[in-house]
């Protein structure tokens, strides 16, 4: 079975050879590339071609078109990026720099016209053409009550989120759903198949459940109104949303969880069953410590939780740049080793 086929298996419950195997490394690419990060992901073909080669390395069963998280603000207007030698590119201009600057904020037309999209068209071309019969090929998707975050700073919209007029903030909202809704649509038609939502504001950790029902969970519904669920994945950027997860099941009909290395496992598990995917997550922070051998036990502690019953996958986070090159391999061994099905 290829790894796509594998995946469909894991969420529907049918027959496989053995569990599917998520790693996630984007920064990796280019010291993979021998660029530095600038350079490296202004180049989509170069970007993709460290994903295929990391891939083919490590053996996992999926690859990425995300470059940077920020690369949404500049398909919104902003003009600066700071790249950091080792580390993760972040916004270095704000789109919104006071409340008043929500009126005049307008989302592009046509972000697919727009020229910080080029280099995701490449990407994903290359990656679809190599690989987008046999591997997940992963996308990122903000959610409106997210994106703001990046748009204005997380102080500014956190105010205007929770103290704010309630106008001027759904406004912003509406702007940011209209923009969700193209994204979602465009990375579908360049060749994603696996989509994960972003939505930080989703998790109890951030906000409380009477906000996240009143005000979060109607925007999410606009937000994925088109095209459906089937290939979304619910993440809350490593916080624990297990308190959610039925609602989030009903009201979206979001089938696959990425589950925080902070949330109960089991927990997740039992809640989601077979109606769905229940993701483990390794802690990849902690992994930057870690001896190969406590890599491997935590590896095999996850997947003996999450595997019997099957509709299961094994992932990590945001892989950091300081975790040994040992420690990714002692993890993707573990899983492929502990996660072999009868």
């Amino acid at each position: 079975m290829t790894p796509r086929q594998i995946l469909h298996a894991a969420l529907t419950g049918a027959a496989a050879p053995r569990i599917p195997v998520f790693c996630n490394l984007f920064d990796h690419g280019a010291k993979e590339m021998k660029l530095h990060p600038k350079a490296y992901f202004a180049d989509g073909a170069c970007v993709a071609e460290a994903q295929l080669r990391m891939q083919k390395r490590y053996g996992y069963d999926n690859v990425w078109c995300l470059h940077y998280v920020g690369k949404e603000a500049e398909l919104l207007g902003c003009k600066e990026i700071l790249f950091a030698d080792d580390g993760v590119p972040n916004v270095a201009d704000f789109v919104i720099k006071s409340w008043d600057d929500i009126a005049s904020f307008e989302v592009p037309n046509d972000i697919t016209q727009h020229p910080a999209w080029q280099s995701i068209a490449d990407c994903l071309a290359v990656l679809r053409g190599e690989v987008g019969a046999s591997h997940p090929i992963c996308a990122y998707v903000t959610a409106s009550t997210t994106l703001p975050a990046i748009l204005m700073g997380m102080d500014k919209w956190m105010e205007l989120f929770l103290l704010g007029p309630a106008d001027l903030r759904d406004e912003l909202l509406r702007k940011c759903a209209d923009y969700v809704q193209q994204h979602i649509a465009a990375l579908r038609a360049a060749g994603a198949n696996v989509l994960v939502y972003s939505s930080p504001f989703g998790s109890p950790y951030f906000v409380n459940k009477k906000v996240i029902a009143d005000i979060v969970m109607p925007w999410m519904r606009r937000d994925l109104a088109l095209g459906g669920t089937d290939d979304l994945v619910y993440y809350c950027g490593m916080a624990p949303f297990n308190d959610v997860i039925e609602p989030v099941i009903e009201q979206l009909g979001i089938r696959s969880h990425y589950i925080s290395p902070l949330a109960d496992l089991a927990q997740a598990k039992r809640l989601i069953n077979t109606r769905g995917l229940t993701c483990g997550v390794i802690d990849d922070i902690k992994m930057i410590h870690w001896s190969a051998g406590e890599v491997r036990a935590e590896v095999r502690r996850i997947v003996d939780i999450g595997k019997p019953g099957g509709h299961f996958l094994f992932g990590n986070g945001v892989m950091p740049m300081a975790v040994p090159e040992a420690n990714i391999r002692a993890m993707l061994d573990a899983a492929f080793e502990f996660g072999q099905l009868p």
